[in-house]
């Protein structure tokens, strides 16, 4: 399995890239899985030239191949003007369309203060409902005054482990009861075959 994480972060060290890290840490204790992260600040370039000339750059290419080829995502944005920020909201507007239908995205966000924290819930949820994307019940939120605090880890561990089950495939596993048997074809034209000293009509 692959598991890819979108940083939107700007700075160096970046709050928004430790929250990934954590929560894709926090993912592979429960679903080992090859971990690729996108930080979406290298590739700020390509992705405004992608909009005037229509095409991505070689960099951008290969991170869209990425989100499209992932069997989860793990989306963090800073934020900004109380909404994800433009820079991330740049890079889903140049992925395919069609990318992340039916994909497995646990959104996560980090703040200057917790006023913000339903930037999950009015932003990110919608923009990756309407990307067709299945996206976990339990989102993050890490304001400043979270970090080291009671809560985080839990909510952490909580959203990772819905992301995981999801990625493999627990939620599907449940088994079916199934409405009809299916004859083999070559029963089915042994049972039509005359009986012996017979002949067909």
């Amino acid at each position: 399995m692959k598991l890819v994480v979108v940083s939107a972060g700007l700075s160096v060290p970046s709050s928004t890239r430790l929250l990934g890290d954590r929560l894709a840490a926090a993912v592979g204790r429960q679903a080992p899985a090859e971990l690729q992260v996108v930080e979406l600040r290298d590739l700020a370039v390509e992705i405004a030239h992608n909009f005037t000339s229509g095409f991505p750059g070689r960099s951008l290419s290969a991170a869209l191949d990425a989100v499209a080829g992932a069997d989860g995502l793990i989306v963090v944005t800073p934020v900004f003007s109380a909404s994800y920020s433009g820079l991330f909201k740049s890079f889903f507007d140049v992925l395919d369309k069609d990318a992340l239908a039916g994909k497995p995205v646990l959104i996560a966000a980090t703040g200057g203060t917790a006023r913000h924290s339903l930037v999950l819930e009015h932003a990110l949820r919608p923009l990756f409902a309407y990307l067709r994307a299945v996206v976990v019940p339990t989102g993050v939120y890490a304001a400043s005054e979270d970090w080291g605090a009671e809560g985080l880890d839990d909510r952490i561990e909580r959203a990772a482990g819905e992301l995981a089950a999801l990625m493999t495939g627990l939620s599907a596993s449940r088994p079916v009861k199934d409405e009809f048997t299916v004859v083999p074809f070559a029963d089915q034209l042994a049972a039509l075959a005359p009986p012996a000293g017979g002949h067909l009509r």
